[in-house]
């Protein structure tokens, strides 16, 4: 028997509003907090990049993330969200994208802090220092054994559509996928460096003894032996584990190739160009708000060795800041949340700086 289509349409209308009834509203984020790691807990052992904003944050609701690597974090309010997104590029690009993607949430006016801890060059500043980084580089190349490479090179690494060391590419032989830098909001940036610029960081859980003779065996390095301070200062993103005054080098000269001279290495990391990747396409579907990216990087160590000592045994020493580090990462960075969340009213809709 035929239904008349009055009937057809009445239960389509109850399907759809029993649906709506039993699907809650996705929880409306503000801050999301984006660390890349954790040691064992979330909480009361050995602190990771999660543990001090787990809780500091009071980030006590437990979420399952099937499409991430470890379980999501939120405060009661559900104004600030934490995510571990695993280390190195591909699991945090891919992370990001699941957590952009999930129904939970909407972040469609979220502001994202990726707060780690990373390499710090000592050129530019000393362990303990925070960098609010104005551009994301990543490092896809091309590459030979520094021992096949011609004489002259620094180097055996040079960018894809150049033909040596140091080269910018020729625009006729660029890959034209191929990602090289991505450019933050430098208003944005530019503010929260304003405002975090005088945080205490010459503090006895940052500026430990260990750590102050640490600093000063750099010696030649001026920046390196200071007292930690705060600056803006780019990444570096790269799958490989780097290290050594060659190599930083090639970082210092890569990174101002790939921004046209606007950039200056300051902060080795790996997973922040595959952050920047998923942020740039979540944007694309109106997920996400790019403009609203932050990158915080924290000094636990150097990208060279010191005087005297050898790349080799630099780069398996253990990591003398790492807590000093991760003590930077949160008290430079939860001065931009709190700044945020109290301002919401202003800062939803009007980006600070715009």
């Amino acid at each position: 028997m035929r239904r008349p289509a009055s009937l057809l349409v009445y239960l389509s209308i109850l399907s759809l509003s029993l649906h709506a009834q039993t699907t809650p509203a996705p929880i409306p984020i503000k801050i999301v907090i984006v660390t890349t790691f954790e040691v064992g807990n979330d909480t009361g052992d050995k602190p990771g990049e999660f543990q001090f904003w787990v809780e500091r944050e009071h980030l006590d609701r437990v979420l399952p993330f099937p499409g991430g690597t470890h379980p999501l974090r939120t405060n009661a309010s559900g104004d600030i969200l934490g995510i571990v997104t695993g280390m190195t590029i591909g699991p945090s690009a891919a992370s990001i994208m699941a957590l952009g993607l999930d129904p939970r949430f909407d972040l469609t006016h979220a502001y994202w802090l990726l707060a780690g801890i990373a390499g710090v060059d000592p050129n530019v500043a000393s362990v303990g220092s925070a960098a609010w980084a104005k551009f994301v580089v990543t490092d896809i190349r091309q590459e030979m054994d520094p021992r096949e490479a011609p004489s002259d090179w620094p180097y055996g690494i040079f960018a894809i559509g150049s033909t040596h060391a140091g080269a910018e590419p020729e625009p006729n032989r660029v890959w034209v996928t191929e990602p090289r830098a991505y450019p933050l909001n430098p208003a944005l940036v530019d503010w929260a460096f304003n405002l975090t610029k005088n945080t205490p960081l010459q503090i006895p859980v940052i500026a430990t003894p260990e750590v102050e003779a640490f600093r000063a065996t750099y010696t030649g390095f001026p920046n390196a032996q200071k007292p930690p301070f705060i600056l803006i200062g780019d990444v570096l993103a790269s799958d490989s584990y780097w290290h050594g005054l060659i190599l930083n080098r090639w970082a210092e000269d890569w990174v101002r190739i790939h921004t046209k001279g606007q950039g200056r290495f300051t902060m080795t990391a790996m997973e922040d160009s595959g952050v920047a990747e998923a942020l740039t396409r979540l944007d694309q579907m109106h997920r996400a708000d790019f403009r609203r990216f932050l990158v915080l990087r924290t000094a636990s160590n150097y990208s060279t060795q010191a005087p005297g000592h050898s790349a080799a045994e630099s780069l398996t020493a253990p990591y003398i800041g790492g807590i000093p580090a991760l003590e930077a990462a949160y008290r430079v960075g939860s001065t931009v949340v709190h700044t945020l969340i109290a301002h919401w009213n202003q800062y939803r809709d009007h980006l600070p700086g715009d």
